[in-house]
């Protein structure tokens, strides 16, 4: 049995990705990090510190030593951190919107520039994901215009266990961004809400769990 280690800097993201593996990969065998002080400590410095890298780096450690086959990371605030402790595994290691970015990436472009919406509820991660995504498409050679949206309090209000609510405002922010060809949800905790958001748009609404799993689970049928 494949065994999955998922690196997780807060706990609103453990169900959703929990909920894609049952859809998608019911066989993998999941083993739950947590430190759910990275997001508190994030938001609080304001930007990614060397001492939150270190701890990416001993956290991928110590998956690999409770026997992992990959790693999984579901925190989208910390590209740098996650990709210095991906270079420290021999082992696969998914950054958590990797396989999304690739998706948004591939969708046409309804005219020369792929336009892309981009929603979060965890406001520090935004510019990080922008530049992996400007970074991305510049290889890739793609031309982009990136809209993107703090959704505020919808977060508080998932933790606060008022799921609808959290729905509810993301499904609205979808309806005030420009024109785009495809929206992208921003954190594992939003993927709940897909459905709703799809319902509110015209164009692809994507969300990092399933895309995740599905390109894991591909990736693993080749290692």
């Amino acid at each position: 049995m494949t065994r999955i280690g998922l690196i997780h800097a807060t706990p609103l993201a453990v169900a959703p990705i929990a909920a894609s593996f049952e859809r998608l990969w019911p066989e993998a065998q999941l083993h739950n990090i947590l430190d759910d002080s990275l997001s508190q400590d994030r938001a609080r410095d304001g930007r990614l510190t060397e001492a939150m890298t270190q701890r990416f780096v001993n956290l991928t450690g110590y998956a690999l030593g409770c026997g992992c086959d990959a790693i999984l990371f579901t925190c989208s605030a910390f590209g740098p951190a996650i990709e210095a402790a991906a270079r420290t595994t021999p082992r696969p290691a998914l950054k958590p919107n990797q396989a999304m970015f690739d998706m948004a990436l591939a969708t046409p472009a309804r005219s020369g520039v792929l336009q892309l919406g981009l929603l979060a509820t965890f406001e520090p991660s935004i510019a990080s994901m922008a530049q992996e995504l400007k970074d991305m498409a510049q290889a890739l050679g793609v031309a982009i215009e990136i809209h993107s949206a703090h959704v505020p309090e919808a977060m508080d209000d998932l933790n606060r266990g008022q799921a609808d609510l959290h729905h509810q405002k993301i499904a609205h922010a979808v309806t005030t961004l420009p024109a785009c060809d495809v929206i992208l949800l921003a954190q594992f905790s939003m993927a709940a809400a897909q459905p709703l958001a799809q319902s509110r748009s015209a164009v692809p609404v994507l969300s990092s769990p399933d895309c995740a799993v599905s390109a894991l689970r591909q990736r693993m049928m080749h290692v």
